[in-house]
């Protein structure tokens, strides 16, 4: 029916024949006119993440600089935390949709009382050249040749980012090194950034510190960088990429799109980097964004830092989840018997893969 014959059914028709005939026309009428019946259909989905102050974040910095996000439909608003083992209260309710840090006790945790919190990719590793939460030594205790080895941790205070996280396994296996037990030193725990006024001001005499507040606290003469944690634990999964289970539940599409984003940022970030510095093809642009991005603007401190590793093919290392696991298990922080292939979800990386098929890097 032309749409001019309906308005003049409406000055013959009773009311109630008018409003069925129009809202039987309304498709048509809307689909010539190149509209949508649901006027939230082309809404941006609201994601809300959680990041952790460090150099690892940048994939989510790159995606969202470079439209990645925006062109899968996505706004994504970032809160800053001191360590992941704090995203997860606000993961298990929901305020939350994605956290993004180390992996911790919290975590099985919450799955041991049924909150679904998935670790579904990789964010930050240590292979070989890419250890980028070293163990810092207070310069002082080198100098006077008070701190010559691992042995010499004994009874120091060392920083950490909270109690449980992936951090603390890092600490664990480099006292082990030194002959040492995770009992004979003192831990405290505050953000990263913290860690280097702390070392400045003597407050604490070790950190495991994440870039780049690592390389700031030996720039300002505070700190030693006495071994990366790529030699003190290889191929550490160290950082991981959670979704909330409201999150995969109840916007399963976005959750999907979030993760393409996600994935072409991370290969971004590969082809930065280049014998252990970001130094690859796209290094600048790389560099741009996290001086754009967070509180540390000179470039050149990125230049310096020592960068982590990153699956550009998204997945997780568990045979270093299981490890972190134990530990934890150990120290008597995680209840139940959990178990690490529980809470990993591979799916969004999967899928992605299939989609954008292998990483191949830039020629460098």
């Amino acid at each position: 029916m032309p749409i001019f014959h309906f308005f003049r059914l409406r000055k013959m028709a009773p009311n109630f024949l008018v409003l069925h005939l129009f809202s039987a026309m309304l498709p048509l009428m809307m689909a010539l006119a190149g509209l949508s019946l649901n006027s939230d259909s082309h809404a941006a989905a609201l994601v809300q993440v959680g990041i952790s102050n460090s150099s690892s974040d940048v994939a989510f910095f790159i995606a969202d600089k470079k439209g990645y996000f925006k062109q899968e439909g996505l706004n994504v608003t970032f809160t800053a935390f001191d360590s992941a083992a704090k995203m997860i209260a606000p993961l298990a309710v929901g305020q939350l949709d994605v956290g993004a840090g180390s992996t911790s006790a919290g975590l099985y945790n919450a799955d041991a009382r049924g909150i679904n919190i998935k670790i579904v990719a990789d964010k930050g590793s240590t292979p070989p050249g890419y250890g980028f939460q070293p163990l810092l030594i207070r310069k002082d205790l080198v100098d006077s040749g008070k701190f010559k080895g691992l042995q010499d941790l004994k009874g120091l205070k060392i920083a950490g980012s909270a109690p449980g996280s992936a951090s603390s396994s890092t600490l664990n296996e480099a006292l082990k090194k030194g002959g040492l037990k995770y009992e004979d030193v003192e831990r405290v725990f505050m953000g990263f950034p913290q860690h280097v006024l702390a070392l400045q001001n003597r407050a604490i005499d070790a950190s495991i510190t994440t870039e780049p507040s690592a390389t700031q606290a030996v720039k300002s003469g505070a700190a030693v960088r006495f071994v990366g944690d790529d030699v003190i634990y290889p191929n550490h999964q160290l950082a991981v990429v959670l979704y909330s289970g409201d999150f995969i539940k109840k916007q399963p599409e976005a959750a999907r799109k979030f993760m393409r984003a996600y994935i072409k940022a991370v290969r971004d970030y590969n082809d930065a980097l280049k014998d252990g510095k970001l130094a690859g093809p796209n290094a600048q642009e790389v560099i741009s964004i996290l001086t754009a991005y967070t509180n540390i603007k000179d470039p050149n401190l990125y230049k310096s830092i020592t960068p982590h590793g990153s699956n550009p093919n998204g997945k997780v290392s568990e045979d270093s989840l299981k490890k972190d696991y134990e530990f934890f298990k150990e120290q008597g922080l995680i209840k139940g018997d959990i178990g690490v292939r529980q809470v990993v979800d591979n799916s969004f990386v999967d899928a992605v893969i299939k989609e954008l098929g292998p990483y191949k890097p830039k020629a460098k």
